[in-house]
């Protein structure tokens, strides 16, 4: 069993909130890059992905798919981090709940939004997330006049959660509230979010480079 952490990845893909907590984490890690054209669909990645998506990551002969859960994984993987409050903590069912409500709720609603999929209100309660309004209702009261959406002490909750609301205010999904600005506005700024995005703007770069060669 190698206990080697491997990463399977796409610079445009989510795979930049697993890179965000691999930095956060601080084991070495080889990255593996893959194209949406060719290689993710590739029967070698295939026998990590069924699914053919990224990201994903293989370590101690586990593989790990999924943001959210890449992010939990790590987070119990290497515990000298700090991303993650202790199992016997009270705080661990608050990690534990926003971090899942953040894959669920926000997760569906933000895509349904951005595919122009909207609920209607007759068929609401059939919806994991409701509606749009109450699912950012909610992860307002998140994140509202905090640091972190965890107590006093960053985690992986902040990294996958955060990830959603940056990127939801970047593209439209979710609506730019003072609240939500102000939290992003804060981890973002985070030495492992700055380097995690400086990898991932380079290989983007790099790949515009060789199409344009």
């Amino acid at each position: 069993m190698s206990d080697e952490l491997v990463f399977y990845t796409n610079p445009m893909s989510r795979g930049r909130i697993a890179r965000w907590m691999l930095e956060e984490v601080g084991a070495p890690y080889r990255t593996v890059v893959l194209d949406y054209a060719s290689t993710m669909k590739a029967p070698e990645y295939l026998a990590v992905n069924p699914m053919g998506k990224v990201p994903a990551i293989t370590h101690r002969g586990v593989t790990v798919t999924e943001s959210a859960a890449i992010c939990a994984y790590l987070a119990d993987a290497f515990p000298e981090a700090g991303l993650a409050p202790p199992v016997t903590s009270p705080a661990r069912g608050t990690y534990y709940r926003w971090l899942m409500f953040g894959c669920g709720p926000v997760e569906a609603a933000v895509t349904n939004k951005a595919l122009g999929v909207e609920v209607p209100p007759e068929r609401r309660a059939t919806a994991g997330y409701g509606c749009l309004d109450d699912t950012l209702n909610a992860l307002e009261t998140a994140v509202s006049g905090k640091q972190y959406i965890v107590g006093d002490a960053f985690s992986a909750a902040d990294v996958y959660v955060g990830s959603q609301i940056g990127w939801g205010m970047m593209f439209g999904s979710i609506e730019k509230r003072p609240a939500f600005e102000a939290y992003w506005a804060g981890i973002s700024q985070r030495p492992a979010a700055k380097r995690a995005a400086e990898i991932d703007d380079a290989l983007i770069a790099k790949a515009r480079e060789t199409a344009q060669a």
